[in-house]
């Protein structure tokens, strides 16, 4: 059984006839249960394309994706291996974003076992498991803190903590570092791979973000649809 993330043939093609657009194009990649992968390319080469369609928003058209040694889409097989999607990205998949999207009312340890608590966990066991990532990402001293009180770098570290809440196979990222100046972006990468060891979580870091592309020690680039697969330089990260 596959773990970690394992996509097969995956194409995504938009429209039909003379206006069709081939935004996926036959991908194949594979991330192992933790590991931390770059997904690197231009605007427009795919990128966000393949994280929607890993997220479950979008339907691919054809292909296989394998998710945490679950299989959740298969179009051989009638494509969505699940009718509750919803579900599907609650419990599977981790997603941190650009902007952390904190909820401006709860506190931060609220913010972050809200999740387990929609997965129907109860609201204890929801706040130890919240207050132990706080712990581990070195934010516990905030958890009865607003977002609003939070630090830019702060807000990043509650961020992760949510998308590890409900310990997903797979988080997604999307741009993670794009606002934070070098140090904290290098801070951000490197809590990602603690995180990626620690859980056994396969994570993909979808970036622009020069400072820390050759941080990583695997790196797939997508141009036209397309994927290659670069091992990248991997320096370690003081």
């Amino acid at each position: 059984m596959d773990e970690g993330i394992h996509i097969e043939g995956l194409s995504k093609r938009y429209g039909a006839g003379d206006t069709a657009v081939d935004a996926l194009k036959d991908v194949n990649m594979r991330i192992a249960p933790g590991e931390v992968v770059g997904l690197v390319g231009p605007s427009g080469s795919g990128k966000t394309t393949l994280l929607k369609c890993l997220g479950a928003v979008i339907e691919p058209t054809r292909g296989r994706m394998t998710l945490g040694g679950e299989v959740i889409y298969d179009s051989e097989q009638g494509g969505w291996k699940t009718k509750d999607l919803r579900a599907l990205r609650r419990d599977r998949i981790g997603f941190i974003f650009q902007a952390p999207y904190l909820i401006p009312f709860l506190d931060v340890t609220d913010n972050v076992a809200l999740l387990p608590m929609l997965a129907g966990r109860a609201n204890g066991t929801s706040r130890v498991r919240a207050l132990e990532l706080l712990q581990a990402l070195d934010v516990a001293h905030r958890a009865k803190a607003q977002p609003s009180e939070l630090s830019g770098g702060e807000q990043q570290r509650v961020s992760i903590a949510r998308a590890l809440a409900n310990q997903p196979p797979v988080i997604l990222a999307d741009e993670p570092t794009a606002p934070l100046d070098s140090q904290r972006a290098l801070a951000v990468v490197r809590i990602l791979n603690q995180m990626a060891s620690q859980y056994q979580t396969a994570i993909i870091v979808v970036t622009h973000d020069e400072k820390i592309i050759p941080t990583f020690k695997r790196i797939y680039h997508i141009r036209d649809g397309r994927t290659v697969e670069d091992p990248g330089e991997g320096r370690e990260i003081s």
